[in-house]
């Protein structure tokens, strides 16, 4: 569906001989922005299909399949999620603090299950599916030419207390070690050692874009919130600096990774 609307956006477009950028004058989008809709890679907002229909003179077409679009982006994804998925692609720069599971961009199949599962324990089967799939879905940021850059911090706890068997969670682990060799992403461990520290109350995900200002993210069990304001993304983002200072070293990181993903292969082979 968010392809087929895009491609129908770029449709009327051609036929109605205008470029993206005389599409989008007036619009308060830019161009790159309108372009990732036309690839189905991000969802039209309410006020620029208004501007699409009156431009191109479409009789409300993209005002009225704007939420079908919106939905079927969303499937598998909590409502209150829906929206990361998108950003994720269009922007600059993603920094992830992870306390309490690894982040979704770098969870493996069965990482991902368990967490879907655990945080549903009343949906049915399909539904945890879904989410899996989704999820999943959301590492296609990896073989992205153009994906952001990528820093992560994780608590050591993610990597001392397995919530997998040692086998998937040595998986788990040697994914994000591969990543880390091969994606040029940075992530950090924050030691258990730091007790008290900047972002003591939860996850946290901050956004740079070409030509949108930054966004934060914060999460908790059931809901999540998108914060725009630019003093409060400001005091963000020096928590997360401070956090960063606070973490080990890229090397050290990996090291300390690499040597947990040993403990639970060793495990797995001794159990077997």
């Amino acid at each position: 569906m968010p392809c087929f609307y895009g491609a129908e956006l770029r449709h009327q477009r051609e036929q109605a001989g205008l470029t993206l950028e005389q599409l989008v004058e007036g619009s308060f989008r830019g161009i790159s922005y309108l372009s990732q809709i036309e690839r189905g890679e991000r969802g039209m907002p309410m006020d620029l299909a208004v501007h699409c229909d009156t431009v191109l003179k479409t009789d409300g077409f993209f005002q009225r399949h704007c939420e079908a679009a919106a939905k079927a982006r969303r499937a598998g994804h909590p409502e209150y999620f829906a929206d990361i998925p998108d950003l994720e692609k269009s922007a600059a720069t993603i920094e992830d603090w992870a306390p309490f599971i690894v982040p979704g961009l770098m969870q493996t199949e069965a990482y991902a299950r368990k967490i879907a599962q655990s945080a549903a324990l009343w949906a049915p089967p399909e539904i945890v599916e879904k989410r899996v799939c989704a999820r999943l879905a959301r590492a296609a940021f990896w073989k992205r030419e153009d994906r952001a850059t990528y820093w992560g911090i994780l608590a050591e706890s993610l990597l001392r207390k397995p919530i997998l068997p040692p086998e998937d969670m040595a998986e788990q682990l040697e994914h994000i070690a591969e990543l880390i060799r091969t994606t040029q992403c940075v992530v950090q461990i924050l030691p258990e050692t730091e007790t008290c520290h900047s972002l003591m109350m939860g996850v946290l995900k901050i956004m740079t874009f070409p030509e949108a200002p930054p966004v934060a993210w914060t999460e908790g069990c059931h809901s999540g919130q998108i914060i725009d304001y630019p003093p409060l993304v400001k005091d963000y983002r020096s928590s997360y600096d401070l956090l960063r200072a606070a973490a080990l070293s890229p090397r050290a990181s990996l090291a300390m990774i690499e040597e947990a993903a040993r403990g639970y292969s060793d495990e797995a082979q001794q159990g077997s």
